[in-house]
């Protein structure tokens, strides 16, 4: 089944007055971003001002939060220090003729959609999508209801002098349907996250937590930097609930963010604005690791990623494929950490790629750099970093995905994985 939507730009009254940034260039901005982001076999067109058709073969519907991460590209890009609100982003998913009607509404039109009021067209799923929030609109007008109806005026009738007929008798009162109780609210939706606890080998010991992202339980990460800003984001979003759980004690959090999306600028304004919301007593306690390092990074990146983060976390780990990487070539400020994410491979392979890792033991600890393994999931690997040195492991084997961050303290090995409770 193919997904068909039409996607709307919708710019604020007040910025509109202002024309500060002419319609013409939200648009070239907007095909820019789908011409690198929505690519084949997906497809995508302009069909009237500030409106686009996309379509994707291979998906039922589109997903709400790739289209988060335009509305973010657009704000951040377009309206650079102005407060969030600026573009609001509409789709609308139908047949083909619905969308084609709805890519005709005029921006007063969209406006009303917004707010509430429905358009007189075909039906839809309507969705508006900020730089803040995803919230599904009606598409129909509210139905009104009719007018009661005056009373007529009592006619004037001539007296009647003949014997009154018995009056009939009453009717039985229909009887009073009760009102139907309210249904119970819905529970909230579950998060889409969870803690994995960071083990220490040498005190069998829980010593921090990792956020990792269940979806990767069943499927590799995505690879799309829109794709990976919307999953860092909402990563960010719900690793505030596991905050208050976490007041006391000296344990570490450790954030997944995108190495390349932590380069642009308008993924950086994205970050931040989650972060702001952050509190600053907890910044001592954080670290962000650093996914989808490449092999021979850049330094200057390295450094603008070193100097965009320290400001919200204490500790910055870069996670790494390559058991060879070049640390020695790295100055030993960039990170506090260097972890090794084990690929998907045979068991063999795995426990090579922990072996080589270690080996190079001396220069990490010569750079003051701490080394992790990530990914870790049974005893035999568990066995191999605690043969070959290596201190700190997170993984399966270490525990299940947690609702919250464990709790700190001594669980001997033989007692892993930790489970939910």
């Amino acid at each position: 089944m193919t997904a068909i939507a039409c996607l709307r730009i919708l710019l604020t009254a007040a910025e509109t007055a202002g024309a500060s940034v002419p319609p013409a260039h939200v648009e070239a901005a907007a095909d820019l971003y789908l011409k690198h982001r929505w690519k084949h076999p997906r497809r995508y067109g302009v069909v009237a001002p500030l409106a686009f058709v996309l379509a994707d073969t291979k998906a039922e519907q589109l997903d709400p939060e790739e289209m988060q991460a335009l509305a973010v590209e657009l704000e951040t890009s377009l309206f650079p220090g102005r407060k969030s609100g600026q573009v609001c982003l509409m789709t609308f998913e139908g047949d083909e003729n619905a969308v084609l009607q709805f890519a005709s509404l005029s921006q007063a039109e969209l406006a009303g959609l917004m707010a509430g009021r429905g358009y007189s067209g075909a039906p839809g799923h309507v969705q508006v999508i900020t730089a803040e929030e995803i919230r599904a609109v009606p598409s129909a007008p509210p139905e009104i209801a009719p007018a009661p109806q005056a009373k007529p005026a009592a006619a004037t009738a001539p007296i009647d002098a003949s014997p009154k007929a018995k009056p009939a008798p009453a009717k039985p009162a229909t009887p009073v349907r009760p009102i139907a109780a309210a249904p119970p609210p819905k529970p909230a939706a579950p998060l889409t996250t969870g803690w994995r606890a960071i083990y220490h080998l040498p005190t069998e010991s829980i010593v921090g937590a990792a956020l990792g992202h269940r979806a990767d339980l069943t499927a590799p990460r995505p690879e799309e930097d829109g794709e990976l800003l919307a999953r860092d984001l909402t990563g960010l979003n719900d690793a505030q609930f596991g905050f208050p759980t976490v007041k006391s004690g000296e344990g570490a959090l450790f954030l997944p963010l995108s190495f390349w999306n932590l380069t642009t600028p308008a993924s950086q304004e994205a970050y931040k604005r989650r972060l702001s919301r952050y509190p600053l007593d907890l910044q001592p306690r954080l670290g962000a690791t650093i996914y989808d390092t490449p092999r021979e990074p850049s330094m200057g990146l390295l450094q603008q990623i070193r100097a965009f983060l320290q400001g919200s976390f204490a500790y910055i780990d870069l996670c790494i494929s390559d058991p060879n990487f070049p640390v020695n070539t790295l100055p030993g400020d960039i990170a506090s950490s260097i972890t090794l994410e084990l690929r998907d491979e045979p068991d063999a392979e795995r426990i090579k790629a922990i072996a080589l890792f270690a080996s190079r033991q001396s220069v990490y600890r010569a750079k003051g750099v701490h080394q992790g393994v990530l990914g870790v999931r049974n005893a035999k690997e568990l066995d191999a970093c605690r043969a070959a040195g290596l201190a700190y492991v997170t993984g399966p084997a270490v525990s299940a995905l947690l609702d919250k961050p464990p709790a700190l303290g001594v669980n001997p090995a033989d007692a892993l994985p930790l489970q939910a409770a």
